[in-house]
């Protein structure tokens, strides 16, 4: 991972659809982890939002970290068949995706197929993804491993994207993790 090559893709955490996940907090203090360590290294971030009317927005943790123009309405399940999300992808240029959010067995891994299938280098965060059922989040991260899919960690984000100690995002980052 590389913060000059990569973008943050937070997936469907929002407020109708968070609360029934299996510990939906560690949803939320992961991807406030890594969406602050995106801010601290450039590395920008896009926010799915599936059907909103229905399920709500963002979560106000998460929400409150993200431009404005960073929400991306979609209702699709993978954000790879929303043409706006793929425009913004392809307008950022980066080909590394990192992605978190919810759930890990639907829309995260439905997306994570079809960019990696694109040819991005594509990463889902495994401790900031979750699903209703844990079977079906582990049955998720079997099945996107075995498709080539890379599942890191948030620790494995942050620490790839700094790259070094002497980085001057160093310390800041350090206070994410602990």
């Amino acid at each position: 991972m590389d913060h000059a090559r990569d973008v943050l893709l937070m997936v469907d955490v929002q407020e109708k659809l968070a609360p029934v996940m299996d510990d939906p907090r560690r949803v939320l203090v992961n991807g406030q982890r890594l969406m602050k360590g995106a801010a601290l290294v450039g590395v920008p971030v896009l926010v799915s939002e599936q059907y909103p009317k229905g399920l709500g927005p963002t979560m106000i943790d998460l929400r409150e970290l993200a431009e404005p123009d960073a929400f991306l309405e979609k209702t699709t399940f993978s954000c790879a068949g929303e043409p706006s999300i793929l425009r913004r992808l392809e307008q950022l240029g980066r080909p590394g995706v990192v992605i978190a959010g919810i759930e890990a067995h639907v829309c995260v891994t439905q997306t994570a197929l079809d960019l990696h299938r694109m040819g991005y280098a594509t990463r889902v965060v495994r401790d900031a993804v979750s699903s209703r059922q844990p079977e079906s989040q582990a049955a998720a991260l079997e099945r996107l491993a075995r498709a080539g899919v890379d599942l890191v960690t948030v620790e494995m984000v942050l620490f790839e994207w700094l790259g070094d100690a002497r980085h001057p995002a160093f310390k800041e980052m350090q206070k994410l993790i602990k």
